[in-house]
């Protein structure tokens, strides 16, 4: 099955991108190289538990399993030795990465509460945008009644843009929904 957004993609971005910038080449078009979710747990430190429940959420979430992140160093005012597990990401390419921000941008956003568009100051200065949900119950998958915590997450979205104007134009025709 082909991801919805990529035909979306192919049919109407490329050439509306071609319009706005007047790319020559159709390989200078910007297109989503790589989606990270990243999820950093603190408490997991006190509460070891709290790992499993997150790679299981964000398992769901993303449709691959995640890599658990270790502590480099050690910090004691944190209660942090080095090589504890503090949270778990997962990188996504192709259909996964296509599928995932489809879903992202038609249903989980819109679902968050009080939802007026996500900010266009969150770009790098080189294309790539990220941004932060503050809990996990937004996207469909998870099911409220088996969530211990409430757990935000990192989402970063890598173009090939080489501009923010780029990276801008590229997300807002795929259907991010930018404030105004």
């Amino acid at each position: 099955m082909k991801a919805r957004l990529r035909e979306k993609y192919k049919t109407t971005v490329i050439p509306a991108l071609v319009k706005e910038f007047g790319y020559t080449n159709l390989m200078a078009v910007p297109k989503v190289e790589k989606i990270s979710i990243n999820v950093g747990l603190g408490d997991a430190t006190q509460t070891p538990k709290l790992m499993e429940g997150a790679v299981a959420e964000l398992t769901q979430i993303a449709g691959q399993h995640p890599v658990v992140t270790k502590a480099r160093k050690s910090i004691a005012n944190f209660k942090l030795r080095e090589g504890m597990s503090i949270g778990c990401m997962v990188t996504l390419r192709g259909e996964r990465m296509y599928e995932f921000l489809d879903r992202l941008v038609n249903v989980a956003l819109p679902r968050v509460r009080d939802f007026r568009g996500v900010s266009t100051k969150s770009f790098d200065g080189r294309g790539n945008y990220t941004l932060g949900l503050k809990d996990q119950l937004v996207f469909p998958e998870i099911d409220y009644n088996k969530v211990e915590k409430v757990k935000g997450m990192n989402i970063c979205i890598t173009t090939t843009a080489k501009t923010d104007a780029e990276g801008l134009a590229l997300l807002k025709q795929l259907g991010m929904p930018f404030r105004q």
